[in-house]
């Protein structure tokens, strides 16, 4: 079962429809049990850093997501779900993040209109099984203020928009994508399909 953890920041609803849409059994959850016995998890998140890492630890959430990756299962980031996979943020102040891929996250400081809000083209920085049925210069939907500062062994595509963004990574079975898929049309759809065919 894949489980799309509801720890109150996430457009849950949209993403669990798109992934049942491609036959992925999918489920929203805020269960313990559940996320500890699912084949795979999904972080959404839209909001602050603060606030959902606040809820992720108030929920005793953190070690079983940290436990589930341990264990060589799937985990896929979206959007602030992503940011939260890095080291740390520094969006109104700093804090802690889950620190499964090294980096952090910091304010898109740049001359362009903030937030990064729209479609942009995705770049491919190296060739992955999460690309298989997309091709660069795809477009999918951004809504953004922060990014990833980092651009290491982890970064399969990126996007330019004033500065390199990363906006999917990889580290081993760890999965972040900074923008929408399932706001992302049939491109989103085909990033979660690769995605479902994975976790098989």
């Amino acid at each position: 079962m894949n489980i799309i953890i509801d720890y109150g920041l996430g457009n849950i609803g949209s993403l669990e429809k798109a992934f049942n849409s491609l036959g992925i059994e999918t489920k929203v959850s805020s269960n313990l049990d559940e996320i500890k016995n699912a084949n795979s998890i999904i972080l959404p998140g839209v909001g602050a850093f603060r606030d959902a890492i606040n809820s992720l630890n108030d929920m005793n959430l953190i070690p079983a997501i940290k436990e589930h990756v341990d264990q060589g299962k799937y985990l896929l980031g979206i959007c602030l779900g992503m940011q939260l996979l890095y080291e740390k943020s520094y969006e109104n102040g700093e804090f802690e993040g889950l620190g499964l891929i090294s980096g952090n996250v910091e304010m898109l400081d740049i001359d362009l209109k903030v937030p990064h809000m729209g479609w942009n083209n995705l770049k491919f920085a190296k060739n992955d099984e999460i690309l298989k049925y997309i091709k660069e210069d795809d477009y999918v939907y951004f809504v953004h203020s922060y990014y990833v500062n980092s651009t290491n062994e982890e970064l399969i595509a990126y996007t330019e928009y004033g500065k390199i963004i990363p906006s999917i990574v990889r580290k081993q079975n760890v999965y972040g994508m900074q923008f929408h898929p399932e706001k992302s049309g049939q491109v989103g759809l085909n990033l979660l399909k690769a995605y479902g065919e994975l976790i098989k």
